[in-house]
């Protein structure tokens, strides 16, 4: 079987011979900052924001770097052999733990705050491994546009002392793309992909059946349409709502297609299939959080 080579560093910057850009200016500036902290443990879900922030780690400290992924049902598998293949490719050590988020009521009710006990296990599971892992500082691949978001992990990061480098350089979602691109990392172009248990609606019990569902789900509706952004969103009632492109929405009442679709998801355990004619939108769940927040208890 053939494995991904890891990158060599002096591939990774550019030489002295070469002018300076400001691409390449803001590159030596994220690795200079995350030299500044000595050593990290950078929170690390192979997305493109993780991974230009555990890449620059790399860069500026070696083996004082780890990359550290949280595994758990709310990860999907794909998303698992995403993350290995990069770090193996950045060449970062990669630590893989087993949180237990599900085992805690308050992330299972999936309230508007869900995210933060998700992130609160991460943090306090990785902090207390720090001296394990031969490692300071905890870092995450948070940007500026997160800061205008609906993100309670962010209160996680502040209450366990979780640096951003992304945010601390100034840095917006373009950029860091931008940055992935001049390292040539093979996850410049993907596209976000949260957790399994953001498709779980507001006030809906998070539970590893209903995530598995859902990735079972989103695995047969790509596989189907050779799409890749898309969404299953698991509603009350065993309800899925499936979000796709706007201009692939009537793709999906094909007769065939459709029949195909709501077959495979039936035999899932979802009662009923319906597609959102809004056509995909990213974090479209928080919508609902001011309902939400109005509720008194929640759906088993």
């Amino acid at each position: 079987m053939c494995h991904p080579q890891p990158r060599a560093v002096h591939q990774l910057m550019p030489t002295s011979e070469q002018p300076q850009t400001p691409l390449t200016a803001s590159a030596q500036s994220l690795v200079d900052r995350l030299r500044s902290y000595g050593s990290v443990a950078v929170a690390f879900s192979g997305g493109v924001d993780s991974a230009v922030v555990a890449n620059a780690a790399f860069i500026a400290l070696g083996d004082r770097a780890a990359a550290v992924t949280a595994i758990s049902p709310s990860l999907a598998a794909s998303e698992l052999e995403i993350a290995r293949r990069e770090a193996l490719l950045i060449g970062i050590r990669h630590v893989e733990l087993q949180t237990q988020e599900f085992n805690r009521p308050e992330y299972r009710r999936n309230a508007g705050d869900r995210c933060f006990f998700c992130k609160d296990t991460l943090y306090e599971l990785t902090r207390s491994r720090l001296h394990e892992l031969g490692v300071e500082t905890i870092a995450n691949g948070a940007n500026t546009d997160d800061m205008g978001d609906h993100r309670p992990g962010m209160q996680a990061a502040v209450d366990h002392h979780v640096r951003s480098p992304l945010i601390e350089e100034g840095l917006n979602k373009a950029a860091v793309r931008e940055l992935a691109r001049h390292w040539n990392l093979s996850v410049a172009e993907k596209s976000a992909s949260p957790c399994l248990s953001s498709r779980i609606a507001y006030g809906v019990e998070v539970t590893e059946e209903r995530v598995f569902r859902v990735e079972q789900a989103e695995a047969i509706l790509k596989a189907a349409t050779n799409l890749q952004e898309l969404r299953v969103r698991h509603e009350a009632n065993e309800l899925a709502r499936i979000e796709v492109p706007v201009d692939q929405v009537s793709r999906l009442l094909e007769t065939d297609l459709r029949a195909k679709i709501t077959k495979e998801f039936h035999s899932l355990g979802f009662r009923f299939v319906t597609v959102d004619l809004d056509g995909f939108r990213s974090g479209s769940m928080n919508s609902a959080l001011p309902l939400v927040e109005l509720r008194v208890g929640i759906v088993q």
